[in-house]
């Protein structure tokens, strides 16, 4: 985009006569004329002569600058104050919508835009400037930034991202003239996040057009193609829809029913939707056409439903009742699908006029009814709320890109609507589970859920919800997120909190352990923890960059720096206070030029360190295997029995792996593989189920080779056990069964292909 040269501030500053007829003469254009007409629909005189004013000030501060198109620059914010006048935005988003270009594009300040328009206006047009401000590393992390500049402008006046949708509008009519990779970067972005953006606060208008452009340049060849479908059919089946119209508006009038009819075609992306989601082909989508019946208030709506149903066969499955339950943006409709004329379906929507200016405004119906009307402040609340829980996912979100990711989820358009236990209704993202609804509920509802109730029925977690569900989550006081729950998770609140939490864990059970292990590297120095000061501790802080210690002793626990590295480095931050005596440095070189020190100490392993001790896959140690640690870098410790064979080419390398030892008594359950071989009968999977949990073990996973004609069968069980006492007694206690040929415990995978066999 061109910038303007040096501008003369005193110059804008003259005053200028706020009488039209007395206007300084200025380029006649027809956004101009456009905007006029629209102005004077809704504003008063005095009104308009303030945006005439701003309009002034914008033309002079662009003067001389053209757009890529070859346009004066001013034509462009004419047309975003064009698109807000159309949803009849007060005057301070006018004004806002014709200057939001200045701050960023010459050297008028925000303070010249208050003095001159205002608190109200300059705060306007500084939040969509902080949206455009910034510099970034990578395209992503630019998008996922702006975005969350976006969430912040909206939170504090959602009038900024009124500005920012038709700003957006108005680039993508205009995309054509940017080079084609640009104009697929655009696009793309527009679809993924404008857009859906503009559908969640209601306006469709923008919505659709922001859809079909994105589409135009994204996938020009389908765009082109079924837009001539389209243009073709309208004289093919100008019959039927002019038959429709004529019918239902007879009978309607035949029923007393006071309503304006009109017939409506698809936009092209939702009939591209349809195709590709459905793979259908356009000859067989006959909702092209739809038909709008708005009546005078909420009642006729039914009423009107009735009559069109007394006309024409509805198809049940079809049906839906968004006055009852509205979406999430505050839209009302009935929607019903007819057996039309000559057999074909016809998709009427049915509304009063106030749900039809919400549907077609969203929340932007607050400027242009100011009334206390109950439907206009509950979608007032629903936007705030919506916005409330996307600054709590930022909040949480530990990086841009991952908030761009739950927003993307969150803008997920199609919902289901359920009950809570006092019957409030919750809308949730289509697939959404019982996990979701509990974080929708409340962040402390889903961190100690344990169990759903469905229409009075005990089900799993992940189970997925349908329309109508009432669902009663079950907490425990003990319970805590669990890491498996983002495998079935659909909304950005609840992955958001999931995340946070078990990052917050991670890091905390980190910090512990690499506080062990860096205990354990100041004793082979002969230095007490307690001798290091907290001088120590600051200084190595401040050569690290970093803000507190516990992030020193995380990244140890993670693998992502060295125990006996810091605790070097801490050492020479200064004197210690020995016990003996060689000094602290002394030491220090004794280690480097081989000096002997004290062997490291064993880490102890608990079992309960969670994400901070890993145990490892290939091996499952429990509790009396001999075992060693491995740091892993972004892993933290590792833990394989001694004879595991992937880690022999590390044994090499000292500084890879520690001395760690079982504590004992440990009453944690730890999964180990066994391998069985049995009679090929029936009932014999029953049995050995019965005998693992007589022993006081749990399954945790089964898997039976294919039968291949032999009398015998291999099964493959994933069982948890307390220790390798508990382990023998499982396997002494399965061996009693008859027909029970072999017991192996393996090493690996439950497949036969993949174990290595370590008889009991």
């Amino acid at each position: 985009m061109p910038k303007t040269a040096n501008h003369h501030k005193a110059e804008l500053s003259k005053p200028i006569s706020a009488n039209l007829g007395s206007a300084p003469s200025l380029p006649a254009d027809s956004e101009d004329s456009a905007l006029s007409l629209r102005l004077k629909q809704y504003l008063k005189p005095q009104d308009i002569a303030q945006v005439w004013e701003a309009y002034r000030y914008a033309y002079h501060a662009h003067e001389g600058v053209v757009r890529k198109t070859g346009e004066p620059y001013i034509t462009h914010p004419v047309a975003v104050a064009c698109v807000l006048a159309d949803l009849h935005m007060d005057v301070p988003t006018l004004l806002a919508a014709l200057l939001h270009d200045v701050v960023e594009d010459t050297d008028i300040t925000t303070q010249d835009i208050k003095e001159k328009f205002g608190r109200q206006v300059a705060e306007l047009v500084d939040g969509v400037t902080k949206l455009d401000r910034i510099e970034f590393q990578s395209a992503s992390v630019a998008q996922a930034e702006n975005f969350r500049k976006m969430l912040l402008a909206m939170s504090q006046d959602v009038r900024v991202i009124l500005v920012k949708l038709a700003d957006r509008l108005h680039n993508m009519q205009t995309l054509g003239a940017m080079k084609p990779a640009k104009q697929k970067l655009i696009a793309k972005e527009t679809l993924d996040i404008y857009a859906p953006i503009a559908n969640r606060l209601g306006l469709n208008t923008i919505y659709q057009e922001l859809e079909d452009l994105s589409f135009q340049y994204l996938h020009p060849m389908r765009h082109s193609a079924i837009s001539n479908a389209v243009k073709a059919t309208r004289g093919n089946r100008k019959e039927v829809v002019s038959k429709t119209l004529e019918s239902i508006k007879h009978q309607l009038t035949g029923m007393h029913i006071a309503a304006e009819v009109s017939g409506r075609e698809k936009h092209l992306f939702s009939i591209y939707k349809k195709m590709s989601g459905k793979t259908t082909a356009f000859s067989q989508i006959y909702d092209i056409y739809g038909f709008r019946v708005v009546v005078k208030d909420l009642s006729s709506c039914y009423v009107a439903l009735g009559a069109l149903h007394a006309l024409y066969k509805p198809i049940t499955s079809k049906f839906k009742d968004y006055i009852a339950i509205p979406k999430a943006n505050g839209y009302q409709s009935l929607h019903t699908t007819l057996f039309g004329p000559f057999g074909t379906p016809i998709e009427v929507q049915i509304r009063s006029a106030e749900m039809h200016n919400i549907a077609d405004a969203g929340v932007a119906a607050h400027w242009l009814y100011k009334s206390n009307d109950a439907q206009l402040t509950a979608l007032q609340q629903k936007t705030h709320q919506w916005l409330q829980r996307l600054l709590e996912i930022q909040s949480e979100s530990a990086d841009s890109l991952d908030f761009l990711e739950h927003l993307k989820i969150d803008l997920f358009p199609d919902e289901v609507y359920v009950f809570t236990p006092k019957s409030k209704i919750l809308a949730l993202p289509k697939g959404a589970t019982a996990v979701d609804f509990a974080y929708a509920v409340h962040s402390d509802i889903g961190n100690s859920c344990v169990a759903v109730r469905i229409n009075q029925d005990l089900a799993p977690l992940r189970t997925e919800l349908h329309n109508g569900d009432h669902v009663e989550i079950i907490t425990g006081s003990l319970a805590k997120p669990n890491p498996a729950w983002l495998n079935y998770v659909v909304t950005g609140r609840a992955r958001a909190h999931i995340r946070h939490f078990l990052k917050s864990q991670q890091s905390t059970e980190s910090a512990h352990l690499g506080e062990r292990m860096l205990n354990q590297a100041l004793r082979a120095l002969h230095v007490e923890p307690g001798q290091i000061t907290d001088a120590h501790w600051q200084k190595l802080i401040r050569d690290y960059g970093l803000k507190k210690k516990s992030e020193i002793l995380t990244d140890i626990g993670l693998g992502k720096r060295q125990n006996v590295m810091v605790a070097h480095q801490l050492l020479a931050m200064g004197e210690v206070q020995e016990e003996s005596s060689e000094g602290t440095i002394g030491k220090f070189l004794g280690k480097i030029f081989g000096k002997t020190t004290k062997p490291l100490d064993t880490i102890t392993i608990r079992g309960s360190e969670g994400m901070a001790v890993q145990f490892a896959q290939c091996c499952r140690p429990i509790p009396g295997d001999p075992i060693l640690g491995f740091i892993n870098k972004d892993k933290g410790l590792v833990v394989h029995t001694h004879d595991c064979p992937a880690i022999r080419k590390f044994r090499l390398d000292p500084d890879k792996w520690l001395d760690v030892e079982w504590e004992p008594d440990s009453q944690r359950l730890y999964k180990t593989n066994l391998n069985l071989t049995v009679a090929n009968q029936p009932g014999m999977l029953a049995k050995i189920a019965t005998g693992i949990a007589d022993a006081g073990s749990n399954i945790d996973n089964v898997s039976v080779e294919e039968a291949d004609g032999s009398s015998y069968a291999n099964l493959y069980f994933t069982v948890q056990v307390r220790n390798r006492i508990h382990l023998a007694e499982l396997v002494r206690s399965l061996r009693k069964i008859p027909d029970v040929v072999r017991i192996n415990r393996t090493k690996g995978n439950l497949a036969a292909s993949d174990t290595k066999k370590y008889s009991q």
